[in-house]
């Protein structure tokens, strides 16, 4: 029998003499679904309060196993409960949405492309992994929004992270330079973020957006530790390539550019953008809302953010308005409440009757 990862043997509980036959059966199907249970789980139930108790220091008795057997099985039972509980949130949990820092210097830009063509030369094949023009960015947070509410949930946490950022910048431009090549296990090219104060204070940026999404009630940055990088291609982009046999990123095509500076950018904008709808023109994702970062270059972008979340709110009143609308006009149809309403447009069709005669 298992309880709680411990296991006491048929022998033992024979012992203690508090078990028949009927009892060791029980017991022996007991073990054989303990042990298959604890090879798909054991990671799990590490972390359990009840993975490491002492039964005789639990119990305080030693001849009463019926008692510690009922509760290995509520205590596995807990164990299932919670492991489908946190498979069901991460299968659950797809990012649909995210915050992004578009790269708009000119010069990075064009080291990326340089860089790319000279893997492309060595490769044709890695064409097609590559991240395409206007889509250059970093990404600060990823979450779910599932529908139109929520979007607006998410433009009205952007707006509200604006002066968090202000006060963890505290009025200083935000620059981040990059130089150097790295991979996340092979799967995925990028140019790195250089190290320095920057770093520290676009990780403070990141984890007050965390918070200030999932405050919302916004599913945020789920078990995704936030490591700044600039993708420049991505294996995942081309499935056929696996098929071809390229199934890593071979260090031997960027190695001339393994310590390249390709520049710096001055932070100004975080967008929320979506990772499913149509991209813009230029190349860029599709972006819901902006908030500016430093100074302001001409115009008022933060009031026109405003002004578009209120049009956004109205809209949203409107339809549910006319949804209401509906259904009470559907209601007012429905049998007993007939005669009143033909009685409402007689009196009307009677009175536009009158009209037209004046």
């Amino acid at each position: 029998m298992y309880f709680g990862g411990i296991s006491l043997g048929a022998g033992v509980l024979a012992r203690e003499g508090g078990i028949n036959s009927s009892e060791y059966e029980n017991v022996s199907r007991e073990k054989e679904t303990s042990e298959e249970f604890e090879a798909n789980a054991m990671a799990s139930l590490i972390d359990m309060p009840f993975a490491t108790i002492d039964i005789k220091d639990d119990c305080g008795i030693t001849d009463v196993p019926h008692i510690n057997l009922e509760r290995s099985k509520e205590n596995e039972r807990i164990s299932k409960d919670q492991i489908k509980k946190r498979k069901k949130k991460q299968k659950d949990y797809q990012p649909n949405y995210f915050l992004s820092i578009p790269i708009t210097n000119k010069e990075i830009i064009r080291g990326i492309k340089i860089l790319q063509n000279a893997i492309i030369q060595q490769d044709k094949q890695l064409a097609k992994a590559m991240t395409s023009d206007g889509s250059f960015h970093i990404t600060l947070l990823v979450m779910q929004l599932l529908n139109e509410d929520e979007v607006n949930i998410g433009i009205g946490a952007l707006l509200e992270l604006k002066p968090f950022i202000e006060e963890i910048l505290q009025g200083k431009q935000l620059i981040l330079p990059f130089q150097g090549i790295d991979t996340f296990r092979n799967q995925v090219g990028f140019v790195k973020l250089a190290e320095g104060d920057h770093v520290n204070s676009l990780l403070e940026i990141a984890e007050a957006a965390k918070r200030t999404f999932q405050e919302k009630g916004i599913l945020a940055g789920e078990n995704r530790s936030f490591k700044p990088h600039l993708t420049f291609m991505k294996l995942s982009r081309a499935p056929q390539l696996r098929k071809k046999g390229v199934k890593k990123i071979d260090p031997e095509v960027y190695e001339k550019f393994i310590s390249h500076r390709f520049g710096e950018e001055m932070v100004h904008r975080i967008d929320l953008c979506s990772m499913l709808k149509k991209k813009q023109s230029n190349g860029y994702y599709h972006c819901e809302s902006s908030i500016v970062i430093g100074d302001k270059n001409g115009g008022e972008p933060d009031d026109a953010e405003l002004v578009r979340l209120s049009k956004r709110l109205v809209e949203n009143a409107v339809l549910k308005a006319v949804q209401q609308y509906l259904e009470e006009t559907q209601n007012k149809s429905k049998p007993g409440d007939g005669s009143s309403v033909q009685t409402q447009e007689a009196g009307r069709n009677g009175t536009e009757r009158d009209n037209n005669r004046k």
